[in-house]
Formats: structure tokens, sequence, C-alpha cells
């Protein structure tokens, strides 16, 4: 009796028993170097399969290394998800590559197409595809991990909701009090997988063959029996607890060299392009306030050298709106506290447009007029725009706006800018950091993931133990 013919996208998985109680609570931070690699992969995902659209449309058909880049990340997604919350199939790390592991207990195999319809490449992706569209964002939540949203986040909503993450959250409850992960939940899950990748495969272009509507469901697809590992012995886990803190550790250092590198960028950015003609970077606002005065919060600037020569020259700009002679001051908090005890005026909550954090202080019109209190370390009033220079040092600070004839109501564009001469050289240092991080982490999650790999009890294929045996 022949074999039923199989779709050409096949996807296989074996339930890689036994699996640890309480892995699955930390996979999603396990998960993380692969959902940063992923992100770029399906980013270059999206402009391969728009340069095989038109390659299929010229010549029907879709380049050999095209197809082999896009149906690798396909692979590499599928062992990801398998690993974590697509099916939690499985405890050992997915390895880095596009290839087929053919000892992995999650592959992915998809037929290269030697011709494909010029006509159906218009209409398969989106208009063929919407009832199968509506079925899978039942199965993984809205259907974003095939509608290919901008930004490049791969499948990482693969799980996020719909049937999938349900029953896979109910089959890891199970498994933290049993220790067994329920068959009949996993191959209900494993159809539901294999349905939304061959809708996968179909829509990226790869196949002309119509997804069956059919949930086949359990770790093999029907008509064939390719080769895959036995489920290793108790006690044979090569995930150690050191090689998961190893890589957990590997984690958090790749976490915070983002944030490390996209910060030492962002200052990078500032210090080359974002400078005025005098070389202060500055950030401004237009304020209205119903009293005599406005303030900047008290600012506290440590005595250490390197910090002061950090920050260089503050400078405070103000521009009346209205005609009024302005006022522009700074000095110590404590000396402009006291000359505001009883006077009404408005603590800016930011320097930005914002205005929701601002402070309303009561009381009444100033004792002396601004120019005449000797609280002032720089000031300077008159008409039209005033500004003042202050070499940041030592101690509490604040900066005042006043008209300069006292008067109430204040309406001024104000700017506040710093020189920060040391912004290039902290931009430098933070990149340098956010690269010895991530290749840290790097380092440290590639030989948990290599040691852990080369375990003595690799799993055989079926056909090897019975060559053995």
């Amino acid at each position: 009796m022949t074999a039923p013919r199989t779709y050409p996208v096949r996807v296989e998985a074996t339930l890689d028993e036994p699996l640890s109680r309480g892995l699955w609570l930390v996979k999603w931070l396990l998960a993380v170097p692969h959902y940063f690699v992923l992100a770029f992969l399906w980013l270059a995902y999206l402009f391969v399969t728009a340069a095989a659209f038109f390659a299929i449309l010229v010549t029907g058909r879709y380049p050999r290394p095209l197809f082999d880049f896009t149906s690798g990340v396909l692979r590499w997604s599928w062992r990801v998800h398998y690993y974590s919350y697509a099916a939690l199939g499985t405890d050992r790390y997915p390895p880095f590559t596009l290839a087929d592991v053919p000892d992995y207990p999650a592959r992915l195999e998809i037929d290269y197409p030697e011709r494909l319809s010029r006509g159906l490449v218009l209409v398969k992706w989106w208009l063929l595809a919407i009832p199968h569209f509506v079925i899978a964002g039942v199965f993984v939540g809205g259907g974003s991990w095939l509608t290919f949203r901008s930004g490049g986040d791969g499948g990482f909503n693969w799980a996020a909701g719909g049937l999938v993450g349900v029953l896979v959250l109910v089959a890891a409850v199970v498994l933290l009090f049993t220790g067994r992960y329920p068959r009949p939940v996993f191959d209900f899950v494993l159809g539901m997988d294999r349905w939304v990748l061959r809708v996968a495969a179909y829509v990226s272009l790869m196949t002309d063959e119509y997804p069956p509507f059919r949930l086949d469901m359990g770790g093999t697809e029907t008509g064939g029996e390719p080769p895959h590992p036995v489920p290793r012995p108790a006690g044979s886990s090569s995930w150690t607890a050191g090689r998961i803190a190893a890589v957990v550790s590997g984690a958090v250092l790749v976490l915070g060299s983002m944030g490390l590198l996209t910060g030492g960028g962002t200052l990078l950015w500032a210090d080359r392009t974002q400078r005025d003609d005098g070389g202060y970077l500055t950030a401004s606002t237009t304020v209205s306030a119903s009293g005599y005065a406005v303030t900047t919060d008290a600012a506290r600037v440590p005595g250490r050298p390197g910090l002061l020569a950090a920050i260089g020259d503050v400078r405070i700009r103000a521009t009346a709106t209205d005609g009024h002679p302005v006022f522009v001051g700074i000095g110590r908090s404590a000396d402009v506290d006291g000359f505001l005890a009883s006077t009404e005026y408005t603590t800016l909550g930011s320097v930005a447009g914002d205005r929701s954090g601002d402070r309303v202080h009561p009381g009444g019109a100033p004792a002396v007029l601004p120019g005449g209190a000797g609280v002032w370390t720089v000031k300077a009033s008159g008409t039209g725009t005033q500004s003042v220079v202050w070499p940041a040092s030592e101690g509490q600070w604040t900066a005042v706006v006043m008209n300069a004839d006292g008067s109430r109501g204040i309406s001024v564009r104000a700017e506040a800018g710093a020189t920060a001469p040391a912004l290039g050289w902290i931009a430098l240092g933070l990149l340098v950091s956010g690269i010895v991080a991530l290749a840290g982490g790097a380092v440290l999650i590639g030989v948990a993931a290599h040691r852990a790999t080369r375990h003595p009890g690799s799993p055989q294929t079926p056909e090897a133990s019975t060559v053995d045996a």
C-alpha cells in the first residue's frame, strides 16, 4: 500500500522527556539571545522574501540561496519556539544555526520547488491565505507571526495568545506538579504549530501547494517517519545548574549591553550633531506663570573634579514673550529659597514642554527687586534675550527667571544648556562597555550551550538504535 503523500513543508518533533519541572519558568530569559539574533534575521527575511517575489514574478523560480536562507530562518524559529512557549517540548537548548540539526528534537524541512507560478505569487501571500490567517489567529493569537508586522519581531508573539499559548500553559502547570507532559496536549499543540508553519511557508512564497485544512496532530508527519532522537534516559540532562546559571548571566549581560550601546550611541549622536554654534547642548520650553518668578528644581552638583569637568559651563537664556524686561539669575538654593520665601512662584517640573509637573508656591510680591537681591552667583537683566553663563561648581543651585521690574505674570521662552565637553568620551566609554558586556554574555552563553550539546548521552536515531541492537 502506497504511503499518503506528505505536504512539502514537513514539521517533526519528539517530546524530549524527561523534562525539567521548573525550567520553563525561566525559558523566556534563556531564549533572549535567540530572540536578539532572530530579530535581525527576520528583518533580513522581509527583504529576502521581497527579492524572491520579484525573482519568481520574472523567472518563475525562487533563487536557491534565498530559499535556503528563508527556510533556515523558519527552521531556527521553530526550534526556539519548540524549546520555549509554542510547545515546551524539550529542555535542550536550541543551536545557533540556520542548518538542519538531525539530532535536535524539533525539525523543519521544506522541499525546494523547481518552478513556481508567476500568477500565484501576486495573490497567494495575502488574498488566498486569508482563510488560514483567520484559523492561525485562533491558534497563535491574532496571526501576528504570519502577518510579518513591521519591526522584524519574527515569531516572538507566536505563543503570546491564542489556543497554543493556553494549552502550553496548561501543560506547563501539569509538568510542574507531576513531572510529566500530557501527551494529548502535546499532540494537539504540535498539530496547530504544524498548521502555522505550513501557512508561513506558503505566504513566504516557498510553495504553490495550498496548505491543507487538516490538523495533523502528533510529532510525526502523516506518511513519513524520518529519523528522530529517542528520549534520553533520566539523569542524562546536559543542562546542569552551572550551565543554566551561565546562560542566565550571559543573557543579563547581553540585555545590559543593549542599554549601554543604545545610550552610548545616543550620546555620541548628540555630541556630534546637536550642539549649537556656541558648543552647547540645549533644551528649551515656553513658560507662562501667574506668579512673580519661575525656578528650576534645586540641582545638587557633587564636588568631584571629573564630574565638574564633564558638565562644563551651564548657560540659561530667557526671552520675554510679552515685552517685559526679563531677569535671569543662578544662585545657591538656600539663598534663593530665602529670597523667595514669601513670594508666589512656580517651580518647573521639566524643561521640556510637559507642564503637568510644575509646582506653585503661594505667597505675595517679592520684598526687593530681583536685581537688588544679593543672592546671585551670575545674573543678567534687560529687554530682549538675557543670558547667563555659570561654570559648574560644587553645591546646590537654582536658576530663576523673573520680570526685571518684579511685576506679576511671567511669560518667557527659556533655554538651558551645557557644554558637556566630556560627552564624547562618556559615549565612547559606554560603547566600549557595551561591546565588552555583549562579548562576555555571548561567550558565557556560547560556552554553556557548546558544553551542553557535547554531553556523553547524545540521543541516537531509531535507525541507529536498531542497527546497534
